[in-house]
Formats: structure tokens, C-alpha cells, sequence
């Protein structure tokens, strides 16, 4: 989400709940609604200690989960340019091919995949590119100690790759559930319901309405965050971006010149397989 938006949304909120509870007090008797208001005010204590710890506990399962999507495209392209290295040591035919094609495959983790992450639309789309480096993976027969090492660590890497992959992947579809958020609405909504019957008539408009703002404003902001932390691929504001995925291009093009790659490699600069 666009952070203007969030601050136009947070305090859009806030203001609708300050209007809202002016209006209920010009015709709120003095001292509240309540004729108990320490036994109200120890009500409203139970139900917003409750919905704090409730928030408490999604903050912590959202950034998680950020975090864990986060870590998992670092290290998914880490392993890329790692492999590009271990190819090196397998049997010379096979070098160049799996190199070129470790490029593609993070072109086309930076250009098709991020975009159909932002977009929503990912699912379980395989990278073209890692069925192609399996493919070439089969005909490899190494025969020397250095070559059936690098074999052995090339599957290792592979496999850790996938790993990183599905963690990726995973921050797409988001963790929270839909009756989670509708929880949290929900007792948002009662709290809002409940400060209305706090409106006295015989406080100051502007200490009601700084009572509701800041209850309001505190709760709407901490949803957006949680909505933010649960949705990493957004394209505003605070949205994961690939730019490990980036770095490691720019190393693999430094490595490939070191090694003498120059040539073309088989797919197009967004990725797509060249035809």
C-alpha cells in the first residue's frame, strides 16, 4: 500500500471516530453513558488488554512470516550465484550450458516471477529454467574426484535453492486467515462502539475527541501494519523488492567474463526462452 494512502486511511479513521463521538455527546449526559464509570472503565480495560494481546500475537506471526520471505529470496539468490561456481567443476560440455541458464533463471525470478507475486498470480508455476538446469543435470557422468564433488554439492545446492524457493513463494498468498481478520475487525468495531459510551457532555469536546482519535488512530494504524507485514509483495510502500536477485545478475555477468562465458545465453533479458 502507498504510504500516503495509509496516512490518509489512519487518520481518515481517527477523524470519523472524533466526529462521531461529538456528535453522540451533545446528547450524552454528564459523566458518561455509565452511572459506574470505574467498573466501565475496568470493562473497557479486560476488552482492550484482550484485543492488544491478540494484536501482540498477529504483529509477531505477520513479521515472521515477512521475515521468513525476506530471508528466503536472500538466500535463493545466494545459492544461484554459488552454483554458477560449482558448475565450474563439472565436466567442461556441461559448464557453460548451466551457467548461461543460472542467469535466465534469475532473470526470470526478477521479471516474471516478482510481477506475478505482486500481482497475485504465482500459484504453483514452476521457474523454467531449473527443470532446463535438471534436464542438463541427468546427462552429466562425472568421472573425476573434483567433478563427482561438485555433482554431489550441485544437488545439495539445488535442493536448498527449491528450499528458498517454496519460503519465497510462500509470503505471496499471505498467513493470516480470513476469520483471523474478521476477529480483529470485529473487536475493533466493538471497542469503537464501546468508546461512544464514554461521551460526556460535561468534558471538553477536545478531550473527547483526542480520546477517540488515539484509540482509533493506534488500532487502524497497527491493522494497516499487520496488512502490510502480511502482503510482502505489495508494490508500495515497504513491499520486498528483488534486489538480491539483482546483485547476484550483475555478479553472475562479472563471473561469466572471469571464465570466459561470452557468449549469448539462451534466453531474452526478461528471462523468456529464445526461441
Amino acid at each position: 500500500m502507498n504510504v500516503w494512502w495509509a496516512v490518509l486511511i489512519a487518520v481518515g479513521a481517527a477523524a470519523t471516530g472524533v466526529a462521531a463521538i461529538l456528535l453522540v455527546r451533545r446528547r450524552a449526559p454528564e459523566g458518561s453513558h455509565f452511572n459506574d464509570g470505574d467498573r466501565a472503565a475496568g470493562v473497557f480495560g479486560v476488552l482492550a488488554t484482550g484485543f492488544a494481546v491478540l494484536l501482540g500475537l498477529v504483529v509477531v506471526l505477520a513479521f515472521t512470516s515477512y521475515d521468513n520471505t525476506k530471508s528466503g529470496a536472500e538466500t535463493e539468490a545466494l545459492l544461484v550465484a554459488q552454483q554458477f561456481e560449482t558448475a565450474q567443476l563439472l565436466p567442461p560440455a556441461v559448464r557453460a550450458p548451466m551457467g548461461s541458464q543460472l542467469v535466465c533463471y534469475a532473470r526470470y525470478v526478477v521479471n516474471v516471477e516478482w510481477p506475478r507475486m505482486e500481482a497475485g498470480t504465482q500459484g504453483d508455476n514452476l521457474n523454467p529454467w531449473g527443470v532446463s538446469m535438471f534436464r542438463v543435470l541427468t546427462t552429466v557422468q562425472p568421472q573425476a574426484p573434483a567433478a563427482q564433488a561438485a555433482y554431489s554439492k550441485w544437488l545439495d545446492q539445488r535442493s536448498d535453492r527449491e528450499q528458498a524457493r517454496n519460503d519465497r513463494l510462500h509470503g505471496a498468498d499471505g498467513i493470516i486467515p480470513t476469520g483471523l481478520w474478521i476477529v480483529l475487525f470485529l473487536t475493533a468495531g466493538v471497542i469503537f462502539v464501546y468508546m461512544l459510551f464514554f461521551a460526556d457532555s460535561g468534558e471538553p469536546a477536545i478531550v473527547q475527541g483526542v480520546l477517540m482519535g488515539t484509540v482509533v488512530l493506534v488500532i487502524v494504524a497497527t491493522l494497516l501494519v499487520i496488512g502490510s507485514l502480511n502482503n510482502p509483495y505489495q508494490s508500495g510502500f515497504g513491499g520486498l523488492k528483488p534486489t538480491a536477485m539483482e546483485r547476484t545478475l550483475r555478479v553472475l555477468a562479472q563471473e561469466r567474463a572471469l571464465v570466459g562465458q561470452r557468449g549469448p545465453v539462451p534466453c531474452t533479458a526478461t528471462g523468456q526462452p529464445v526461441t
